[in-house]
């Protein structure tokens, strides 16, 4: 019977027909749809997040298994050993860089603080060589000593102190959230094989071999890309903040976690991320030497150029090979729709769908001609 329909003329455009009206509803209801999709996220947000941080660390439990664990012989003991190795390695890389980025953070504040006066009096005399009067600003009114500084945060705290403790319970229960997650991507990990034995237990069963394996062929391909850009992703930014990390240890600048911690982190964002990490690691050196700041933006630029025309084509190589105008296409829609996350997976979503429509869209259309 449903190779019958399928057979008849006028099924094709129907299911188009359906597709479309089912488009057209949920874009002009997009606020409902997102706030639906807002309600699912955050009932679920532990075991989503769990999920993810699970398929992150994935490949480098597969690492483990294949080089430092290859000799054991018995599966579940060699995927414990990895997977066990592979959670020790994410604790102790969150440890150091608590322990390197804490105190430097409190370090520039210090800095800041008791380098206020100076900074004061420097755009002072900026702005009277400009022929600016700083008094015709209000400039002091604003800030004029360190001792202004401490009142007006004060004056700050008590005005808005119950903005600051709903935000402080919020962090509190985002750092809960992700220990729960991360507690969750250890159970994932190591209940990955019959996790996914039953997914395709379930798909064969509600699909049928040939569509399950035409979509299981799919479905791996979309894997490769996104577990691709993950890794070299990562792979891209822990290059990119080494190598700032050695220039301004060689120049002897200060605040290098800080500032290459922030540089590895924004060079994660597609498009605009160096560019923000340029200008905010500029000016956190700024206050304490304009020389190394300059340095710094002039590095940045060049390591940027290397970053863009060679390092990510050998990483990447042609596997995520989509345009450039699609790639910011991506970078916007992404952020509009899904803020920071769709920022983030602009690229390998902008892949994905080019390569379905390479590859499955367009053969489709192509035959319906034939026929």
């Amino acid at each position: 019977m449903k190779n019958k329909l399928r057979d008849k003329p006028w099924y094709n455009n129907a299911v188009s027909l359906c597709v479309a009206v089912i488009l057209y509803v949920a874009l002009t209801n997009w606020t409902d749809v997102r706030g639906a999709i807002g309600t699912f996220f955050r009932y679920f947000s532990p075991v989503i997040w769990g999920a993810i941080i699970a398929y992150i660390v994935n490949p480098l439990s597969g690492l483990y298994g294949r080089t430092l664990f290859r000799a054991i012989k018995k599966d579940k003991i060699r995927i414990f050993l990895s997977n066990l190795l592979t959670f020790i390695t994410v604790i102790l890389f969150l440890v150091f860089l608590l322990l390197m980025l804490i105190p430097q953070l409190i370090e520039s504040v210090a800095t800041f603080a008791g380098n206020l006066d100076g900074y004061v009096a420097s755009l002072h005399t900026m702005l009277n060589s400009l022929g600016v009067s700083a008094t015709a600003l209000d400039l002091d009114k604003f800030i004029s000593s360190s001792e202004a500084l401490i009142e007006t945060v004060t004056a700050f705290v008590k005005e808005n102190l119950s903005v600051i403790l709903s935000t402080s319970v919020g962090v509190g229960k985002g750092a809960l959230q992700f220990l729960i997650a991360f507690l969750l991507s250890i159970y994932l990990l190591g209940d990955k094989a019959r996790l996914k034995a039953g997914g395709q237990r379930l798909l064969t069963a509600a699909l049928g071999q040939p569509k399950y394996e035409k979509l299981a062929k799919v479905l791996r391909r979309c894997h490769s890309i996104l577990n691709r850009y993950i890794v070299f992703n990562l792979l891209d930014s822990l290059i990119v903040g080494g190598a700032n990390a050695i220039f301004m240890g060689i120049v002897g600048m200060p605040y290098v976690g800080l500032v290459s911690f922030l540089v590895a982190v924004t060079n994660l964002v597609p498009t605009f991320g160096p560019v923000i990490g340029g200008i905010i690691g500029g000016f956190v050196l700024l206050m304490v030497n304009p020389w190394h700041a300059l340095a710094f933006l002039i590095f940045t630029a060049i390591i940027q150029t290397v970053d863009g025309y060679i390092l990510k084509p050998k990483l990447f190589g042609d596997s995520l090979g989509v345009s450039g105008l699609w790639i910011l296409v991506g970078v916007i829609v992404g952020g509009r729709a899904f803020g920071v996350a769709g920022i983030l997976l602009a690229i390998p979503g902008v892949a994905i769908l080019d390569f379905l429509h390479r590859e499955h869209l367009l053969p489709w259309l192509e035959s319906r001609h034939k026929e």
